[in-house]
């Protein structure tokens, strides 16, 4: 079992991008002692998990296509 799998790449890439978000906006290094946007200057703070899930964009409603009857 895994936690890197995905059925479509874009949902890989999307996963990848949150785990960056994570590691360099929330996690605390050890060496550092803060966050590694803290040290580079790019935050003030540690974010929390809600700061990120407001950044990701609510999802368009997609059309669905004319339902198909299955032949008999």
């Amino acid at each position: 079992m895994t936690n890197a799998f995905s059925k479509k790449v874009e949902n890989h890439c999307h996963a990848l991008a949150l785990y960056f978000v994570f590691y360099n906006f929330v996690r605390i290094h050890k060496t550092l002692r803060v966050t590694p946007a803290m040290e580079a200057g790019l935050s003030d703070h540690i974010w929390s998990l809600e700061e990120i899930a407001a950044l990701v964009p609510a999802p368009a409603a997609k059309k669905r296509g004319p339902y198909k009857k299955r032949a008999a």
